[in-house]
């Protein structure tokens, strides 16, 4: 799976918001502390209001906040609303995929694939990556010697 700029920038964003919680926080300070590009930030932070996860107030105290407790919202959600599907295959969705001849049960290993995401974006939520606590399923992911390797 690649992860793109889009989903990274979001959560990074996501993350700035929890940490101020309940504040308002200018898109300035999101773009200074995260080294975000501001037209793109502004991008995202529409697409994840107009989802309902953050909310936005105009006027010299505004700024964007969550619309939600950072415990609600799930790396695998803030995905799907700026990148849409957490898995695809040439534009369909893994159980929309059908092969004959030898690759007939390759669509059953890109369902696996798509669970396996879904195991881990749709168990973890903003406030548990703000504050470190993972899931243990997932720290034992992390901690598994060859996790961290480059393959």
């Amino acid at each position: 799976m690649q992860i793109s700029a889009k989903s990274d920038y979001a959560i990074r964003a996501l993350l700035q918001l929890a940490a101020a919680h309940p504040e308002m926080v200018k898109v300035d300070v999101i773009v200074e502390e995260q080294g975000l590009p501001r037209k793109f930030i502004e991008a995202i932070l529409g697409e994840l209001r107009r989802d309902g996860i953050v909310r936005t107030q105009r006027g010299a105290n505004g700024g964007y906040a969550l619309a939600r407790d950072a415990s609600e919202i799930t790396l695998g959600a803030v995905i799907r609303t700026v990148d849409g599907p957490l898995a695809e295959v040439h534009g369909l969705r893994p159980h929309e995929t059908a092969y004959e001849g030898v690759a007939e049960h390759l669509p059953d290993v890109w369902v696996a694939v798509r669970a396996g995401l879904r195991r881990v974006l749709d168990n973890i939520t903003i406030q548990q990556v703000l504050t470190g606590r993972l899931p243990s399923a997932v720290r034992r992911l992390v901690d598994e010697p060859d996790a961290w390797l480059p393959r």
